[in-house]
């Protein structure tokens, strides 16, 4: 998932939801971020952050964004996996506030871990993602341009992910992307 959210990123300001252990803070937003803002509510999970995952752009920050999200305008905000454990009305809730938080060319993405077979075994799971026309549908309650791609592996356990970006402008893999080029075979034309 950290791959597919670094593709968006343009540079600037990243802040990262729901971060956990840093690893992807590190490992590929810190890369191609000025600076990384990553929050968890957990403080644990932020100690190993600290500890495993530093670098010099990188600050960990200690917030529950059901109450607030770090304060700052933001290039890219990405929240993943982690929003199958808010409620549909708490995602909503967040959603509003990204969007507040999110610079005029910014962009949002992240990855969602659709229905699968453990999905009596995650108490934690407050909302399942059936499929990517369910993503599409909240991400146009607040976004111009989105984009949702759909994955699928043979196993029980995680079959689905979903993963998207979310602008008012230019997102990756979209018509106004400078990093691409597209082309269209006129016999594949619909």
């Amino acid at each position: 998932s950290g791959a597919f959210g670094s593709l968006a990123l343009l540079g600037g300001d990243t802040l990262e939801l729901a971060c956990g252990d840093g690893f992807n803070a590190r490992n590929f937003y810190s890369l191609r971020s000025k600076k990384v803002v990553a929050c968890d509510f957990e403080p644990t999970a932020l100690e190993t952050a600290r500890k495993n995952n530093s670098a010099p752009n990188i600050e960990y920050i200690l917030a529950d964004i059901r109450e607030s999200l770090p304060e700052g305008c933001y290039d890219n905000i990405i929240w993943d996996e982690a929003i199958s454990y808010f409620s549909l009305p708490e995602i909503n809730e967040i959603l509003q506030n990204i969007k507040k938080r999110l610079s005029p060319v910014g962009i949002f993405s992240g990855h969602i871990v659709g229905e699968h077979s453990d999905i009596n075994n995650a108490p934690y799971y407050k909302h399942i993602f059936k499929n990517k026309e369910e993503v599409l549908e909240m991400l146009k309650l607040y976004f111009e341009t989105f984009v949702v791609f759909e994955t699928k592996f043979p196993s029980p356990y995680y079959p689905k992910n979903f993963y998207f970006w979310a602008s008012d402008n230019a997102i990756p893999f979209g018509p106004q992307w400078s990093d691409a080029i597209f082309y269209r075979h006129k016999e594949y034309q619909t």
